[in-house]
């Protein structure tokens, strides 16, 4: 793990690192970034301008300000475990023994699990108990935790299966492929079978997610016309919607289109509740409510980065949703605000979720963007704003290759465990389909030390945590539409 490869991947991409770095914005034009004082780093608030200046002192062989820059992203993106590690990075090729030891020591803290004892660039801080143990204990957390299991595989295949959904009336499992745009009946062993085909009637694309209704025989389909549509056409670039079918029978219902206008978008994640029919816009980040048979945005805000997951809570008055690099955040349907789920980013990462769920006055996460790979449930306070404790239920599991999204079944979370988008060139086909893996499907139990106050393990908090500081305001200014009626 060398660290230009490290600074390189902190959202920016390796050929985006040496672009960007040639014109750096600061907070006052004229400004030298060259000059730049660690005060005047220290109150830039856009995580972008301090990627460009990582970038520029990376190339520069500026450790000094790299150390500043980086100390300032740690504080603004608490739950990026990259940036961290290239902080401790940069503080050990400085031969700062404490600096380095005192990030890594929180690093553990968090749970971030790392095997750091033959990196080169930490030698010169590589030689004292202290190092040992906080050597020691990052490898700790990447230790195997949790009962679940991989419950069965989907076959080898270009399918591209990104979405589960569940019938509790039929017991049924459903699997949504992106590359077919087909639902498919999911067998006790993995087999399939087909039950929902797009054709000129549905007029379906990629499948990237599914919600069920069982109270009201409804499967809320998400779709896109993207490029991993098999039958993709140019004609329908930007289209998406979401799509009503009888999850009894697979019978088209309705389905509620967005109007085109040439910009790529991606409708990655939907729920319903008792207040309505969600669906996330993933590429623009914005979220919609179906109102009637129009979907209309309801969140929208310039701080958010890259839309997940999103859950209801049991009585519909929240919606919750994961930013990649934020968290959680919420908002308030009723009060039509919105708010940041407050936790102790000292005890608890909550950054790189993909899947997110409601259980039973929890949230449950599936966070592949952290290392180790983990699936957590997070107990609220009644006010549903405050993670009082912590558990991790299945952490670094041989089978976590790519966690993503998934469905709940009673106190089963059945999930995607090694996902294949990355094995997918931009051009939406398979770089290679002979490395192709079957898609193993994992099962998470939800009740899993239910009584617990949290443990001992990578990542919780043996007992509720005081909330320390960090940025606040992250979403607390969101617009968001809470008079807009219920649909199904």
């Amino acid at each position: 793990m060398k660290i230009k490869q490290i600074l390189c991947a902190l959202v920016l991409g390796a050929a985006a690192c040496a672009a960007q770095a040639q014109q750096v914005p600061t907070s006052k034009p004229g400004l030298d970034p060259t000059a730049l004082t660690e005060i005047q780093i220290g109150q830039t608030e856009s995580p972008q301008a301090l990627l460009r200046l990582v970038s520029l002192y990376k190339q520069d062989e500026d450790l000094q300000r790299l150390g500043w820059t980086l100390s300032r992203l740690t504080f603004l993106q608490p739950n990026n475990g990259d940036v961290k590690l290239a902080l401790a990075t940069t503080y050990a090729l400085q031969g700062e023994k404490t600096k380095t030891y005192d990030v890594l020591l929180a690093m553990q803290k968090q749970g971030f699990g790392y095997d750091l004892a033959h990196e080169k660039n930490l030698a010169k801080v590589a030689d004292t108990k202290v190092w040992t143990y906080a050597v020691d204990n990052l490898k700790s957390n990447l230790h195997p935790f949790g009962e679940g299991k991989v419950a069965f595989s989907l076959p080898k295949g270009d399918y591209l299966f990104e979405s589960l959904a569940f019938d509790p009336k039929r017991q049924q499992l459903l699997a949504g492929s992106v590359r077919e745009g087909k639902i498919y009946l999911v067998g006790k062993n993995g087999q399939l079978q087909d039950f929902i085909t797009p054709n000129a009637e549905n007029g379906l694309w990629s499948v990237y997610a599914m919600a069920a209704d069982p109270a009201n025989d409804a499967l809320y389909v998400a779709s896109t016309a993207s490029v991993y549509f098999k039958n993709f056409s140019k004609e329908d670039f930007g289209k998406a919607g979401v799509f009503k079918f009888s999850l009894s029978s697979g019978k088209l219902l309705e389905k509620y289109l967005l109007a085109p206008d040439s910009e790529p978008r991606t409708l990655s994640s939907i729920a319903v509740g008792s207040s309505g029919v969600f669906a996330v816009d993933g590429v623009r980040n914005v979220i919609y409510r179906l109102d009637g048979k129009q979907l209309k945005p309801i969140v929208s805000n310039p701080k958010l980065t890259s839309l997940r997951g999103i859950a209801l809570s049991g009585d519909g008055k929240t919606l919750y949703f994961a930013d990649y690099e934020q968290g959680v955040l919420g908002v308030d349907l009723v009060a039509g605000k919105g708010f940041d789920l407050n936790y102790n980013p000292a005890l608890l990462v909550l950054g790189g979720i993909d899947g997110l769920y409601w259980y039973d006055g929890a949230l449950v996460v599936i966070e592949n963007g952290m290392s180790p790979h983990r699936v957590m449930r997070l107990k609220l306070d009644p006010t549903g704003h405050k993670v009082t404790n912590a558990m991790p239920l299945d952490v670094a599991n041989p089978a976590f290759s790519l966690p993503t999204y998934g469905a709940i079944d009673g106190d089963g979370l059945y999930f995607v465990a090694n996902s294949q988008k990355n094995a997918y060139g931009s051009y939406g086909t398979p770089n290679d389909n002979a490395k192709l893996e079957p898609v193993k499907i994992f099962r998470s139990d939800l009740r899993f030390a239910w009584k617990e106050g949290g443990v001992a393990a990578p990542g919780t908090m043996s007992q509720p945590p005081a909330v320390e500081a960090k940025p606040q305001g992250q979403f607390g200014n969101v617009d968001a539409g809470a008079q807009s009626a219920p649909a199904h």
